[in-house]
């Protein structure tokens, strides 16, 4: 026998159990998540500690500087003085490189800070699900003082900061 059975069986087994072995998205009322991450220049980012206190808004998307996440993205720095003035900090999140998500902030004069997630910690600690290429699913989660008190896991890229802002305010 040329190829041995029984460890693609084992491997397609595997994988095919892969999807439900992941993790549901976070719930409101759930703690957020204690991970650690780096910005796009390359800063320590202890998300822990930083949504603590506050408010803040944590989302997810596919890849940056692609149509329906610059819109996102734009969305948020459009609204950016409704945001901050309804308490909100911001931050983006996707499986990109330091490299990649530094591009795109300068590239679309972003206000706010980008996490580069290139291992996809953050991704799974909010349970955000990923295509077979590792691209996080567009959700929004809103943080307050560490507990999770809205989420949206459909995000609409042009409504992004209205949502966030209305979740807000309720």
């Amino acid at each position: 026998m040329k190829y041995p059975v029984l460890p693609l069986i084992l491997l397609f087994g595997f994988v095919g159990l892969a999807p439900s072995l992941r993790a549901d998205p976070l719930d409101v009322g759930d703690d957020a998540p204690k991970v650690k991450t780096v910005d796009q220049d390359g800063n320590p980012v202890d998300l822990g500690k930083e949504l603590a206190k506050g408010m803040t808004l944590v989302y997810f998307y596919p890849k940056a500087d692609t149509p329906g996440c610059t819109k996102q993205a734009c969305n948020l720095r459009d609204a950016f003085e409704d945001v901050t003035k309804a308490g909100i900090r911001v931050f983006g999140v996707s499986a990109d490189t330091t490299e990649d998500q530094k591009k795109f902030a300068v590239k679309f004069h972003l206000p706010f800070t980008l996490l580069a997630d290139h291992k996809g910690e953050v991704i799974r600690a909010f349970g955000v699900p990923t295509s077979h290429r590792g691209f996080a699913s567009r959700q929004s989660f809103l943080v307050k003082d560490g507990k999770i008190i809205w989420r949206d896991l459909k995000a609409t890229p042009t409504t992004q900061a209205e949502d966030a802002i209305a979740a807000a305010k309720k």
